[in-house]
């Protein structure tokens, strides 16, 4: 590619990541990576990780601060489990060189797998009229445009789960959202505009603590320029997934974010054959 066209193409791929990220509430990563590494094969892989994991971050910034102003973030979550998955992001970086990693990865890209075969069959949860439960907190979240949302979940369940997140985001090196959104929506029992808006702000805080150690680290050396033109795109893809995810339907949403996990799946079954 001559270079002239190498910088407005970079810009180009974080609009198009940024927006489809944005709009199921992960970062992107799971995407950018493996564009990254065959448009930069002899890159190291840490400066590939922490070029994408720093356009997650602004990607999720960008992203955030759009649903922040459409009232679509469930603040009591977003914080609650940004905070919970620290610990299980430290866990997954100590214990990542102590597994078969091949044999993990494909176990890990079957359940991926499955779990997406089940969110295109079924893609909201089947709630029946029940009463308020023990240890639940009751929401009612009434965004910009007026919409509603009334829904309970157990904050502690949400609170273990966002462990288990961080700790898989970690070893596996992906954005923890694809992973979140399906937990919050089947077992917490979140709307899934509410779900992939308040997982964008988690995903926003633990982008930037990774982002912060490559810095520290200088794993970013060499990368600050690429990674200045992708940050370009992503902030305006962002804006772009934030508005689009207004127009898409609860179930649409989650079945475009089974998607992305059926890619993930594929990267990680097709890695170890490269």
């Amino acid at each position: 590619m001559p270079d002239w066209l190498i910088w407005p193409g970079l810009v180009l791929l974080g609009v198009g990541v940024g927006a489809y990220g944005t709009m199921i509430g992960a970062g992107g990563g799971f995407v950018l990576v493996p564009l990254l590494l065959l448009l930069y094969p002899d890159d190291p892989p840490e400066l590939i990780t922490s070029i994408s994991l720093a356009v997650v971050f602004c990607n999720a910034l960008s992203g955030t601060a759009a649903y922040l102003h459409q009232r679509r973030v469930d603040l009591l979550a977003a914080n609650a489990f940004a905070v919970a998955t620290i610990p299980g992001a430290i866990a997954g970086a100590l214990v990542v060189g102590l597994l078969p990693r091949d044999a993990f990865d494909v176990a890990f890209a079957v359940l991926l797998l499955l779990v997406s075969s089940f969110l295109i069959v079924r893609p909201a949860a089947r709630i029946r009229q029940r009463s308020h439960r023990r240890g639940e907190v009751s929401r009612l979240l009434t965004d910009r445009s007026g919409d509603t949302y009334a829904y309970s979940y157990n904050l502690i369940t949400g609170v273990v789960l966002s462990v288990a997140v961080g700790f898989l985001s970690s070893l596996l090196g992906i954005g923890g959202g694809i992973i979140h959104v399906p937990l919050m929506v089947q077992v917490l029992l979140f709307p899934a505009h509410v779900a992939t808006a308040t997982s964008h702000y988690v995903l926003m805080i633990s982008a930037l603590a990774g982002t912060l150690v490559h810095l520290v680290s200088g794993d970013l050396d060499g990368g600050y320029a690429r990674t200045g033109a992708l940050a370009i795109g992503v902030l305006a893809g962002a804006q772009v997934g934030a508005r689009l995810s207004v127009l898409v339907r609860g179930p649409a949403l989650i079945r475009l974010l089974a998607g992305a996990l059926i890619l993930v799946a594929l990267r990680l079954l097709v890695t170890p054959l490269i």
